[in-house]
């Protein structure tokens, strides 16, 4: 589609061809944000005037000179108006969506652009004062209809509003993004942030036409055609500088895409560099289903409900197989869940099974069935399988991600996991493919 082709070469020319140093994860930001009261008096509002100006992407303040990649440093650095820290590694991420069709049908759809720490795991909602809930509002004071318009046909929920689901996309990952920091902006102006990061996800998006880069090595929707995983990672890395992207599937059909870069220098200026996925496939090797739209369907995502709640992924997308509970508590990973459910910082990370049930998934340790047993996250031989569901990779019980425990566990002591935030030490949980 020609809406593909713009940009595509100034975005990715001169970026595959990097050479990467030893990977040391890079240092945790320390965010000292000003007070932001005023972004306030935006939200929620009709604005009237731009708040940014309307010609071009916002200034950064920063002049970033001879960056690093991110992912990549060998020595830490300071200024993360210039370097991505810690989500060094950014995923473009992208859906096929079927039942119901999203989009249109010879084309992928966007999901967003996710910060991850390096490792596979995130930090996520980064800062409450910025998660505005006006995102329409804001493009359109920004002259930025056009974008607005290319969004409603390619960033659409497949249940609910695409304002609820860019909301959510920026309040969960772009906040996270840390050369987006207010502090990263000359003189600046609440909200100035947000064109640049939907322009910078649009951006990428058009420089990755998956439909039409699948389609050019026969791989096309088809109700009873099946494909291999190989031919679907050799298509995409063929045209991705010869990076593999993670390819996920639901019920044993393709359905989602990411695509992984580091970034040299800003998000909003810096170049992208493709990188091979962080995350394993959950396909199968064989017999993957690309399944039409419009055409037999059954291969949703994720969704976002019409109440406004958050963008919840299907059983089978992420917790599935064998794989770890790690445990993200003060935006970083501190450790995982071992067999009997408790949470330990010294000791070795559990393999636990998800199996898909209902709306959901189960999952089971060495120890047994795990469970919710009187508030508390349990694992045993007696205990009454708990149907769990995720959003992306972070687990959820009851429709919500919030765990916590009485205090962070050291040396040999190991902490109970109950469920939602009644606790002094709040977490989430997150899975890690084995």
């Amino acid at each position: 589609m020609e809406a593909y082709n713009e940009g595509a070469s100034s975005l990715l020319a001169g970026n595959v061809a990097a050479t990467f140093d030893t990977i040391t994860m890079p240092s945790i930001r320390n965010i000292a944000l000003s007070g932001l009261a005023a972004a306030q008096s935006v939200l929620g509002l009709g604005l009237t005037s731009p708040v940014i100006r309307a010609d071009t992407l916002s200034a950064a303040s920063e002049t970033c000179n001879n960056p690093q990649l991110s992912c990549q440093n060998t020595t830490a650095v300071s200024n993360l108006c210039c370097f991505n820290s810690p989500g060094g590694a950014l995923l473009q991420t992208q859906f096929w969506d079927t039942d119901p069709v999203v989009g249109p049908s010879d084309s992928w759809t966007i999901h967003g652009l996710w910060p991850d720490n390096c490792d596979g795991t995130y930090e996520a909602n980064c800062d409450d004062k910025r998660a505005y809930s006006n995102i329409t509002d804001i493009l359109k004071a920004a002259g930025k209809q056009d974008l607005v318009d290319y969004m409603n046909t390619y960033w659409q929920s497949n249940s609910g509003s695409a304002e609820t689901f860019w909301e959510h996309e920026w309040g969960k990952h772009g906040t996270c993004i840390s050369t987006f920091d207010p502090d990263c902006y000359s003189d600046y102006k609440p909200t100035e942030e947000v064109p640049d990061f939907f322009q910078k996800v649009v951006d990428l998006f058009k420089a990755l036409p998956s439909y039409k880069w699948l389609a050019d090595a026969g791989i096309t929707p088809d109700s009873s055609k099946t494909y291999t995983l190989s031919q679907i990672q050799n298509a995409l890395s063929k045209q991705f500088g010869g990076k593999i992207p993670y390819v996920g599937c639901a019920s044993g059909a393709i359905d989602e895409l990411w695509y992984f870069y580091n970034v040299r220098g800003s998000v909003q200026s810096g170049d992208f560099v493709p990188v091979d996925t962080l995350t394993k496939s959950n396909c199968p090797s064989t017999g993957i289903k690309y399944k039409p739209k419009g055409g037999g369907g059954g291969g949703g995502s994720t969704t976002t409900t019409g109440s406004g709640s958050q963008p919840t992924s299907n059983p089978g997308e992420t917790f599935s197989g064998s794989g770890y509970l790690n445990v993200i508590s003060g935006g970083s990973q501190k450790s995982c869940i071992i067999s009997a459910g408790t949470w330990y910082t010294t000791g070795t990370c559990a393999t636990f099974t998800a199996t898909a049930s209902g709306d959901g998934f189960t999952l089971k340790s060495s120890k047994g069935s795990c469970g919710v047993v009187s508030g508390a996250l349990t694992c045993g031989s007696g205990v009454t399988s708990t149907v769990f569901t995720h959003d992306e990779n972070t687990l959820q019980y009851s429709g919500s991600s919030a765990f916590s425990a009485d205090s962070v566990p050291s040396g040999s002591t190991q902490a109970k996991v109950y469920s939602g935030s009644s606790h002094s030490s709040a977490i989430t949980i997150q899975w890690g493919s084995k």
